[in-house]
């Protein structure tokens, strides 16, 4: 007889339910998250276990990992797809973990895409690095800031980002202000340090890579954001279509019609923020270093807001990226925008 578990994870705990093909629960529990715990139940199970749906949480690798790694069926749920009848009185997480499972029994779970163990490793070290760069960013705007307001002035970034230690203390700042000042840029220039060194290991790694040496072949594309639609991107064969991939990149439009008018629109952050960023990054350089797709934004500057423009691009590019990706050829900028 086939069994099915639904796992409601928290941050501490996990609630662990077990079902037959009659929806009749055969274990319910809540148990800490301890790998060890965990599988110690499911043992008891393991040659009637179909799958194992997890909730998509925050902290949802250890348990992923581990549950694989003992040979385990395992989906990852997308929460946000979830439907739960509104009608119902009572909700907790015995009744969310049932629900996982019989879902999964009938198949109907949305499930969410189950990134590789190493490949994730090296994609996380990558989310580090953007990390570190807006929190630099911050220390170089609040030195701006502090000097605007004190002396009046303006200094560009790239001056501030050049200065030594001797420069910053022959600042005509009181002790207090300067105390102050040395403080943002003894930080800015630890973290400057720290994204260097991360990305030699990402450069080291991800340049044998084919993936990486072709999206660097798309005009605007460089090392930064080719490593960045490399690594969020994964399997390329995961996304079923090219309208898949745009609408996961954030390329696409968000709204609901009937009889031709707007009703109202779904969620426009609903994917990946990270593969967004690169592709809107990219068309911003494109546009700056290739005639042809210059042209093509002019043309949609003539019809659009800028902005509506600047998303066309990178729209195109996303695409560009994703025929590339599946078929190993190099990119081509008369094919992507004639």
């Amino acid at each position: 007889m086939k069994l099915y578990v639904g796992i409601d994870l928290h941050s501490n705990n996990s609630v662990l339910v077990i079902i037959d093909k009659n929806d009749k629960v055969i274990y319910s529990k809540r148990l800490p998250n301890d790998a060890q715990v965990i599988l110690g139940v499911l043992a008891m199970y393991k040659e009637q276990i179909d799958t194992i749906a997890v909730e998509s949480t925050f902290n949802w690798y250890w348990l992923v990992d581990a549950l694989q790694a003992e040979g385990y069926e395992v989906r990852l749920v997308n929460t946000a797809a979830v439907v739960v009848y509104d009608g119902l009185k009572y909700s907790g997480d015995f009744a969310d973990a049932r629900h996982l499972a019989h879902l999964l029994r009938i198949d109907l779970l949305p499930c969410g895409y189950i990134y590789p163990k190493e490949p994730r490793a090296l994609r996380d070290l990558a989310r580090k690095r953007a990390q570190l760069v807006r929190q630099k960013t911050t220390q170089l705007l609040s030195i701006k800031n502090l000097l605007m307001r004190n002396l009046g002035r303006d200094t560009p970034s790239y001056t501030i980002k050049t200065w030594t230690a001797e420069q910053v203390a022959a600042l005509p700042l009181l002790p207090e202000q300067l105390l102050a000042l040395q403080a943002n840029w003894t930080v800015m220039q630890a973290l400057a340090q720290q994204i260097q060194a991360v990305e030699a290991e990402l450069l080291r790694q991800l340049k044998p890579c084919k993936d990486f040496q072709l999206l660097k072949t798309v005009s605007g594309i460089g090392d930064i954001l080719s490593m960045t639609i490399c690594l969020e991107t994964g399997d390329i064969t995961r996304f079923d279509s090219c309208g898949n991939f745009t609408s996961y990149a954030r390329m696409v439009t968000s709204k609901r019609e009937s009889n031709g008018k707007k009703k109202g629109e779904g969620n426009r952050k609903c994917g990946n923020r990270y593969l967004c960023w690169a592709f809107m990054e990219a068309a911003h350089f494109a546009i700056g270093s290739d005639e042809l797709i210059k042209r093509f934004y002019q043309r949609k500057c003539a019809k659009n807001l800028k902005v509506v423009a600047m998303k066309a691009v990178a729209h195109k590019l996303a695409r560009a990226c994703y025929n590339m990706l599946k078929d190993g050829v190099e990119f081509d900028v008369k094919r992507a925008f004639n």
